[in-house]
């Protein structure tokens, strides 16, 4: 019984080692998940910008004026009950001239965007008297517009992109500014017919002597200013009207005045040259010794000495030449030495109130012949 016993636990014992040995160990699971491999981003293209916008559409928005009592009154413009015949359409970002009313004297258009002017806004606008136009971008005035508008006594259209005077201008017309255009030639006899024009103002445009005919001016009888500053002119125009007051030619390039210019303009008190190329040699020694001239300027030329001139001169600018010496014996337009002296009766004097010498190669003190020829003289500047 023993021994029975014995084998049944022997037999036991190595079936469960057999176990043991054929069981396979068992793999533990990972605690963190394996990094996956992700695909290297494809860079997307740069979206573009959009473009800048280029004109017509980088207008600003169109200004309203308020609502009118006048039925016939633009809605971009303002049309007031105390000026009922002024139509008010300045700085409203208008890019085509509205339809003005026929009850309309004064047209205020400037500080638009106005490109062009054509007659069809014009055609009930028999009465109108004053267009300004300034500060826009017109480069093209058509002839007929004139037609609508016959009684025009002023025409305002500097600061615009004019290359030429425009045809047609009324022959009533009283004042016309051109002034920073681009207008280069004035066409012959485009002025003929202006008799009642009395200003002119063609400053800062590129007008050179080619572009300025003898006849250009021809028919201005009534022209008292001409203002022609700041273009390329190298000699004095040619035909300037008789019935001149003030001729503004400063910032051109002129150096030389012809000896008799100033004796055909017995009215002319007022004359600019400021910033030419005028020097002793391109004055002939008496051209400015007329007794109309009230004010000369001659600044910032190359002068060496102080020309000679009227007693009825008033003010005189000589600022920044290159004077170094002033004798007045020699400039003072009457004598006041000797038995002809006239000096001793002070309404008698020069009539010289205002003297510039500064930018010169000049110091004080003013010399004595100076202060005893000229009694009026209040400011000198050295």
């Amino acid at each position: 019984m023993k021994a029975g016993v014995g084998l049944f636990s022997a037999l036991a014992l190595f079936l469960l080692m057999g176990a043991v040995l054929t069981q396979r160990p068992r793999t533990k699971k990972p605690t963190k998940r394996p990094a996956t491999t992700r695909k290297p981003a494809v860079p997307r293209p740069p979206v573009p910008a959009p473009p800048e916008p280029q004109e017509p559409t980088d207008f600003p928005p169109l200004i309203l004026g308020p609502p009118s009592i006048y039925p016939d009154c633009p809605r971009e413009c303002m049309c007031s009950p105390s000026y009922p015949t002024s139509l008010n359409c300045e700085t409203r970002n208008i890019r085509v001239i509205p339809v003005i009313p026929a009850r309309t004297h004064y047209l205020y258009l400037q500080n638009n965007y106005i490109s062009e002017v054509t007659a069809e806004p014009f055609v009930n606008a028999s009465e109108v008297r004053w267009v300004n136009l300034a500060n826009n971008r017109i480069h093209r005035i058509d002839k007929q517009v004139f037609e609508k508008i016959p009684a025009l006594l002023y025409l305002y259209v500097h600061r615009n992109q004019l290359k030429e005077v425009p045809p047609g201008l009324p022959s009533n017309l009283e004042q016309l500014r051109l002034g920073r255009n681009v207008i280069s030639k004035i066409p012959a006899g485009v002025f003929s017919k202006m008799a009642n024009l009395t200003l002119l103002d063609l400053y800062h445009n590129q007008l050179s002597d080619s572009g300025l005919g003898k006849n250009t001016f021809k028919g201005l009888k009534n022209l008292m200013q001409l203002n022609l500053a700041h273009n390329v002119l190298k000699k004095m125009p040619d035909g300037v009207p008789s019935g001149l007051i003030q001729l503004y030619l400063d910032k051109n390039r002129i150096d030389d005045i012809p000896k008799d210019y100033f004796k055909g303009l017995p009215h002319l008190a007022f004359v600019r040259l400021n910033y030419n190329q005028l020097s002793d040699k391109g004055l002939p020694k008496a051209v400015f010794n007329i007794s109309s001239l009230l004010d000369l300027q001659l600044a910032h030329n190359q002068l060496a000495s102080v020309p000679l001139f009227n007693s009825h001169l008033e003010h005189l600018h000589l600022n920044h030449n290159s004077i170094e010496s002033i004798n007045g014996t020699l400039i003072c337009p009457l004598p006041f030495y000797g038995p002809d002296a006239v000096l001793g009766d002070d309404i008698l004097a020069p009539k010289l109130r205002y003297l510039r010498l500064d930018g010169n190669h000049l110091s004080p003190p003013i010399p004595l012949d100076v202060i005893m020829c000229f009694r009026h003289l209040h400011s000198i500047v050295i």
